[in-house]
């Protein structure tokens, strides 16, 4: 089995492949396993996997995988991800960015005089958190020294730990008027893209804020800037936008009471450790595996028909 670190072998990452005992080797006609470390080059990837049909594994260095979901339906390989590697950072920056937005944060940063008094508490709030994964796990545990009802949104109806109730998101769509905050942290579906639109919007409470983790096309970006500019809602942070990077001149940076962060939940330098803990153990379960179809050993497997 011949392991190579691509598009390019950083120094980091192919540490973490020779933890697990091989020696990682440049792209060669003897590939079977690859690292791929660009979130941002699906096609590169697949132009590997075309031109390299040995190839039976391949570790992407993200949680989300919705880049890579044409590559996805190929039976011979396994998908892993960094799901579950990430989950403390992004659940605290998603805590930070909802506190930020009750207290009107972004109101406040931007003024140059003493204001009059304004924002909610966190404590005793009713919260949605859209996305049971191991993220959506991680903000629930942050939310429970606030005594938040927290209702979780997921496809399957089983309980989460810390979660008031669990509901689909049929159910969250007609409950929307009771929720104080709104925090997105699911894998990007055909069922998620735009899950907040102008009706979701005019039907949250006025006072409500939302807060994007998760993947920038979870909400209109139209609509959230007139639900942000028209008083629907009184607040929003978010670390993702569509389109990624928001242009210098788009009307999002001066909607109001937004706080909008470069995508930075998870930095490099903090994905680091985490990210080459992963690669170090699935490079042992691959090396190990005569035949892959032993799904439980792997870590953030990726299930290619659900796309995450």
């Amino acid at each position: 089995m011949s392991i190579a670190v691509l598009p390019k072998p950083l120094p980091t990452y192919v540490k973490a492949v020779e933890a697990a005992g091989v020696q990682p080797q440049p792209l060669s006609e003897a590939t079977t396993g690859v690292v791929w470390l660009d979130p941002r080059t699906p096609d590169a990837l697949a132009e590997v996997l075309d031109a390299h049909p040995r190839i039976r594994w391949v570790q992407l260095p993200f949680a989300g995988v919705d880049a890579f979901i044409p590559l996805f339906g190929r039976d011979d390989v396994v998908f892993t991800s960094a799901k579950g590697a990430y989950d403390e950072p992004v659940a605290e920056h998603a805590l930070a960015l909802t506190l930020a937005a009750l207290r009107q944060l972004p109101v406040f940063a931007r003024r140059t005089s003493w204001s009059s008094q304004a924002g909610r508490s966190l404590f005793g709030l009713r919260v949605a958190v859209v996305g049971a994964g191991g993220i959506g796990r991680a903000i629930v545990r942050l939310l429970q020294p606030f005594r938040t009802r927290t209702t979780v949104v997921r496809r399957r109806q089983q309980p989460v730990e810390g979660a008031e109730r669990v509901i689909d998101v049929d159910a969250f769509r007609a409950d929307l008027g009771s929720f104080d905050v709104v925090i997105l942290a699911a894998a990007l579906t055909g069922d998620t893209r735009h899950l907040l639109g102008a009706a979701e919007f005019a039907a949250l409470p006025d006072d409500a804020v939302v807060v994007n983790i998760a993947r920038g096309p979870h909400i209109d970006t139209d609509a959230l800037d007139h639900a942000l500019r028209t008083g629907q809602i009184a607040g929003a942070a978010v670390d993702v936008t569509e389109p990624e990077p928001l242009p210098d001149d788009h009307p999002l940076w001066t909607a109001g009471n937004i706080l909008i962060t470069p995508h930075t939940a998870n930095t490099w330098a903090m994905a680091e450790g985490p990210l080459s803990a992963r690669i170090t153990h699935n490079a042992k379960v691959f090396l190990k595996q005569e035949h892959l179809g032993r799904p439980m050993e792997w870590e953030g497997i990726v299930d290619q028909q659900a796309g995450y």
